[in-house]
């Protein structure tokens, strides 16, 4: 039975250069693994302690029970102001309370302009929640629109193969 991969974008944008990676590894991994694609991200209530009661919201219970079922989670964020995109961040902000990422195994790739303090602070969030990652599970692509054309081909010999090493990895 393949893996059942989650993905989660850390762009709103509906053509960001993140999405077109997640596509890219989908459409190249479909015969290997099951993913379920979740897009509403933009949709959680902003994180705050005193919501994270029964019953929660309905969005965030649907996130959490997503992760909880999934064998391995497949994240692909930019870098907003050498930071997580707060959207994405308060994504995992909903997760601290429970264990959902606790073992589960990601695979994390940042692609931004430079990206170098987001892929530090998605290493360390995802540590700090419990996930883990392999050798290859963590991928910095910087200028990825030098790398990835418009229509998704990810066109960079090396970032390709990089790609390929990290979901080889996540989908065992």
């Amino acid at each position: 039975m393949p893996e059942k991969i989650l993905t989660l974008c850390g762009s709103t944008r509906r053509y960001s250069v993140n999405s077109l990676i997640l596509d890219a590894l989908i459409e190249e991994y479909k015969d290997r693994a099951g993913f379920d694609r979740y897009e509403n991200i933009d949709q959680l209530p902003h994180f705050n302690p005193d919501l994270d009661t029964d019953p929660l919201p309905e969005t965030v219970t649907d996130l959490r029970r997503r992760i909880e079922l999934a064998d391995a989670v497949l994240i692909c964020t930019p870098e907003y102001v050498f930071s997580l995109p707060g959207s994405f961040k308060n994504a995992i902000e909903w997760m601290v309370s429970t264990t959902v990422f606790t073992d589960k195994k990601v695979g994390l790739i940042t692609a931004s302009s430079s990206g170098q303090k987001a892929h530090e602070a998605l290493q360390l969030v995802m540590r700090t929640v419990g996930a883990v990652w392999g050798q290859y599970g963590a991928l910095l692509i910087q200028a990825p629109k030098t790398k990835i054309s418009p229509n998704g081909k990810i066109t960079d010999p090396s970032t390709h193969e990089a790609l390929r090493r990290l979901m080889d990895e996540l989908v065992g």
